[in-house]
């Protein structure tokens, strides 16, 4: 019976792995968006991570992560033309359901001892919102899931081995090197876990040879490749781009993002969070009803050392976001036992379904959810002899990569949240008869109704609806203090899509 129900849950992850929800824009920015300009020649933006004198990104990862099937995908397409964003996109969506799908339920496999428990954690994280959405999409956070989870199978192996383990030393080190360019955070989720390893070091010292070895041999190529990157004039990621490490200073990444990070001054940039807001905050968003079953832990596992040590040293610092602690979702849910009482167990299995099922639809469906369609609809429209502008208004900034080759017959302005003052100001210069300029903006933007039904000759501009996508909620458009609970949910629900608006003037 439970694999009937796994099965489904296996059809649940590749259905919100091939929907264009939008979660947060490091899914884009921080991973294809750098990548599928070297790769496939297409106009990209690089966010400050990538272009300060300190760069704080490595490219190491994202080559391997990214790189490779993007390569693969442009060997394998037919014809001399790179393949459409649109494959692309689902492509990268589909390798990291299966990532997810063999690599994270494998090491839970290994993980769980216990068959009956084994089970159970396999059918609570094929049922989590987190694994449907969160590790289906780009995020380097679900990536830095699949590190952790194998950085603790491999001390287990190596702390239960009998023998000198060389083989699962070695792949611990590369494990923890490209974890750590990954993401700086990673070191947290297997501080207090590494400990349980030096006793069989102590027993086989040999151990370390191949330790060290991997680990400055994983560290030496991620510095260089860091460094060719950042030092070339222009900045690609070809493996046949070579820069001597002799004639620049070495470019490393890890420790230019701890000593940013370290700054209060710069995570105010970000926002400040108390320091409980993971545990009190994000931590209960994450896991719903399950974190009530946090009390049944009884023995101190890997999983669950992992788990307290990523969350305890990340709430140090006061920037805090939910994403940060998804890999701590599987370690914790393979931890727990749930209620044996017939009554409650029904009654948690029915808020767990709930739980998942909503947040679920809002993060993997509909949230930002019209973003992608559009930008593949807007670099899909014909190029025409002078340049077309589409502004952007209230939604997440729009992955350029995701236009293709539009090189620059497409200008994009991102005005993000910005007052209608500002949209007034940047719409009404780009208002003609032909309207060949676009504005993208939510239906439930109810300021911009003025101008589609014009009453009077004194409005800057019109704006006539050119194509819609309907499933896309933004949250950000939330105004519960003005307008009211009921009233906001509403507009922003019954008014729910991102529509493409042609700007025209006046008179035409």
């Amino acid at each position: 019976m439970w694999r009937r129900v796994y099965l489904v849950l296996l059809a649940v992850r590749v259905y919100f792995a091939l929907s264009p929800s939008y979660i947060h824009p490091d899914e884009h920015f921080q991973g294809p968006e750098v990548i599928a300009g070297d790769i496939f020649d297409w106009r990209i933006t690089k966010t400050w991570e990538f272009t300060s004198p300190a760069p704080i990104r490595s490219v190491f990862p994202l080559w391997v992560v990214y790189g490779v099937p993007m390569h693969l995908l442009r060997w394998i397409a037919p014809g001399s033309e790179p393949p459409s964003p649109w494959l692309v996109f689902n492509a990268l969506r589909i390798l990291f359901f299966l990532i997810s799908f063999v690599l994270e339920d494998w090491a839970l496999q290994e993980l769980v001892a216990s068959p009956r428990l084994r089970r159970t954690s396999l059918l609570l994280l094929a049922s989590s919102f987190v694994t449907w959405t969160y590790q289906t999409h780009t995020f380097s956070n679900a990536v830095e899931t699949i590190g952790v989870a194998w950085a603790l199978v491999l001390i287990q192996r190596i702390k239960t081995s009998k023998e000198a383990a060389w083989l699962s030393s070695g792949l611990f080190g590369l494990t923890v090197v490209f974890g750590f360019f990954n993401r700086i955070t990673f070191p947290a989720f297997i501080l207090l876990p590494a400990f349980q390893l030096f006793p069989h070091f102590l027993r086989h010292p040999t151990c370390i040879i191949p330790l060290t070895f991997i680990t400055l041999l994983t560290a030496g190529a991620a510095i260089y490749y860091d460094t060719v990157f950042y030092s070339a004039d222009t900045p690609t990621i070809s493996l046949t781009s070579h820069t001597s490490l002799f004639n620049t200073a070495p470019v490393i990444t890890p420790i230019n993002n701890l000593l940013y990070n370290a700054s209060p001054e710069n995570l105010s940039n970000h926002g400040l969070h108390p320091r409980w807001a993971h545990f009190l905050v994000n931590l209960p968003q994450l896991l719903g009803p399950a974190i009530l079953c946090l009390v049944t832990i009884r023995r101190a596992s890997l999983p669950v050392l992992s788990a307290i040590s990523g969350i305890s040293l990340l709430s140090i610092f006061p920037h805090q976001e939910a994403r940060f602690l998804i890999p701590a979702v599987p370690l914790l849910l393979c931890s727990i036992s749930l209620p044996r009482n017939k009554i409650l167990n029904r009654l948690w299995i029915t808020s767990w379904i709930i739980f998942n099922v909503l947040l679920g639809t809002l993060f993997g469906v509909l949230h930002q959810g019209g973003v992608i369609p559009t930008q593949i609809y807007l670099g899909s429209l014909p190029s025409t002899p002078t340049p077309t502008t589409a502004v952007w208004w209230k939604t997440y900034s729009p992955p350029t990569w995701l236009l293709g080759a539009r090189d620059d017959s497409l200008i994009t302005v991102d005005l993000m949240g910005s007052p209608l003052d500002k949209l007034i100001e940047t719409v009404k210069p780009l208002a003609d008869c032909s309207r060949k300029n676009y504005l993208v903006a939510p239906i439930s933007a109810t300021a911009l109704d003025q101008f589609v039904s014009i009453n009077s000759p004194s409005q800057p501009f019109t704006l006539e609806k050119k194509w819609e996508h309907k499933n896309h909620i933004n949250l950000d458009d939330l105004d519960f203090v003005d307008e009211g609970v009921l009233p906001t949910i509403q507009r922003v629900v019954g008014r729910r899509g991102l529509a493409v608006w042609g700007i025209g003037k006046i008179g035409c």
